[in-house]
C-alpha cells in the first residue's frame, strides 16, 4: 500500500472549507482538473480519469460532525481517500487531504500524486477565497 498526504493552511472558519468540500455537485471546483466527477444516488460517484480515459465507480462520503469527506472505488478497491477540515484559531484553518493506494501496480508517481494533492488543495483555496470574498 502506497500513502501521499497534503495539507494547507486557509484564512476561513472550518464550516466554511467543508461546506466547500462535502457538495458532491460542487466536487469539480477544487479536485484535480483531470478528474471530472458525476454523481449518482447518493454516495455513488462516477470518476472519469481523464490520464486513462476510464470512468471509476467510487463513492463519496461527507461526515459533517467530523467536517471529514470519505471516498474510495467501489468495485475493486484500488484506492480511497480523505480530506479532513480543521479549526486552528483565528479564524484559519488546517485543510488536510490524504491518498491511500491498495494495488500497488496502479499508483501513479509520487511527483505525480503531490502534484494532484497540491493541484486540488490549490483550487479548494481558490473556491473558499472567492466565495468569502462575495460573502462580505
Amino acid at each position: 500500500m502506497s500513502e501521499f498526504e497534503r495539507s494547507r493552511t486557509m484564512p476561513a472558519l472550518p464550516e466554511l472549507i467543508f461546506n466547500q468540500v462535502s457538495d458532491p455537485d460542487g466536487l469539480n471546483n477544487w479536485l484535480p482538473g483531470d478528474l471530472h466527477v458525476h454523481t449518482g444516488t447518493p454516495p455513488a460517484v462516477t470518476v472519469h480519469e481523464e490520464r486513462t480515459g476510464h470512468d471509476v465507480r467510487a463513492l463519496f462520503r461527507a461526515r459533517p460532525d467530523q467536517l471529514r469527506a470519505e471516498w474510495g472505488t467501489r468495485d475493486e478497491g484500488a484506492y480511497a481517500g480523505w480530506l479532513q477540515v480543521a479549526g486552528i484559531g483565528s479564524g484559519a484553518s488546517e485543510v488536510t487531504v490524504h491518498l491511500s493506494f491498495f494495488d500497488e501496480s496502479h499508483v501513479p508517481s509520487e511527483d505525480a500524486v503531490h502534484a494532484s494533492l497540491d493541484q486540488s488543495l490549490d483550487r479548494l483555496a481558490e473556491q473558499v477565497r472567492m466565495y468569502t470574498e462575495h460573502a462580505d
